[in-house]
């Protein structure tokens, strides 16, 4: 696939020639990719399945680890390497054990006061070990992607669960859509998109952990009608930043790439729809892409944002 070159800051970021590589097929709609560091694979969600699923390099095919796993959706792991996943059927966020088959599972966030949450979607991990993650009500609205119901809150947020567990915390309640997240290098800023709204927002994070002055990083990422429309290029969703401050998301044609500074450098195109990424490999320069019904891979000049469970 070919890239298409916004600025010549992209040759720093990304080689302008690289290939990007079709390593997994034939599944439904695959979301939240997540490497194991102590085993070298990749987990991912293939959500209409109700199925959780492995690739690595020497048996180079999918193979199932969990089924169903209540249609989840967007996973990371915490400094200990057991993985975090969202459940769009149940709307909550849990803990398991690093292998993804669902042993030793626990809730750690179902409502926000008396009221269930929408279906957290995908989620963040600080040095600290809170857990920010974004709460839509996709997966109320679609049964391939959760559980047709009404939503009881009456807005679509951005939570934090705190250090070592306790009532979830609101951040911020009046995205549209929230969707994919992640943090600049220290920390310092966590960047949100908002799918309908086809932009990423930034807020600072404070010393407590909850967001301040947010306002708008990148705006009109394609548009809207582009993902139904001849491009069929996919949404705004997923979103990964590298050790620079350069942000990688998912949109119209593929994955967009900016600058630290919001300048869009470029675009991956890719041969079908993407939803998510994610950073893998030995030495966290593989770039694994969620996309439709398979997963791509392609290899980045500057290597992920360490999180905590990247050792």
């Amino acid at each position: 696939m070919s890239i298409d070159v916004k600025s010549d800051r992209l040759a720093k970021v990304l080689d302008p020639e690289t290939e990007v590589e079709q390593i997994i097929w034939g599944c439904w709609f695959t979301e939240g990719p997540i490497w194991s560091p102590e085993g070298q694979y990749l987990l991912f969600s293939d959500v209409p399945a109700n199925t959780r699923r492995r690739w690595d390099e020497r048996d180079g095919y999918k193979r199932v680890v969990a089924r169903p796993t209540n249609k989840a959706n967007g996973m990371t792991r915490d400094a200990d390497g057991r993985l975090i996943v969202c459940e769009h059927e149940t709307s909550v966020v849990v803990r398991m054990d690093a292998d993804g088959t669902g042993s030793g599972r626990e809730v750690l966030a179902s409502h926000y006061g008396d009221k269930e949450l929408n279906s957290p979607n995908d989620l963040a991990v600080a040095s600290d070990g809170s857990i920010y993650f974004t709460d839509p009500p996709s997966g109320r609205d679609d049964p391939d992607h959760g559980l047709e119901r009404p939503m009881q809150l009456d807005f679509k947020g951005v939570f934090r669960i705190p250090p070592g567990g306790g009532d979830t915390q609101l951040l911020v309640d009046d995205f549209h859509t929230p969707n994919g997240l992640c943090f600049s290098p220290d920390e310092s800023l966590l960047y949100v998109v908002d799918t309908i709204r086809t932009q990423i927002r930034v807020f600072d994070v404070q010393s407590d952990g909850l967001l301040a002055n947010g306002r708008i990083f990148a705006d009109n990422i394609g548009k809207w009608d582009d993902v139904w429309g001849p491009k069929r290029g996919g949404i705004v969703d997923g979103m990964k930043c590298d050790a620079e401050g350069n942000i990688y998301v998912t949109g119209p044609g593929g994955i967009w790439v900016f600058s630290a500074d919001g300048e869009h450098l470029g675009v991956v195109h890719t041969p079908n729809s993407v939803g998510n990424l994610n950073w893998g490999g030995p030495d966290w320069d593989w770039m694994y892409v969620a996309a439709s019904s398979g997963v791509l891979r392609f290899r980045t000049r500057i290597p992920a944002r360490r999180e905590p469970y990247m050792k």
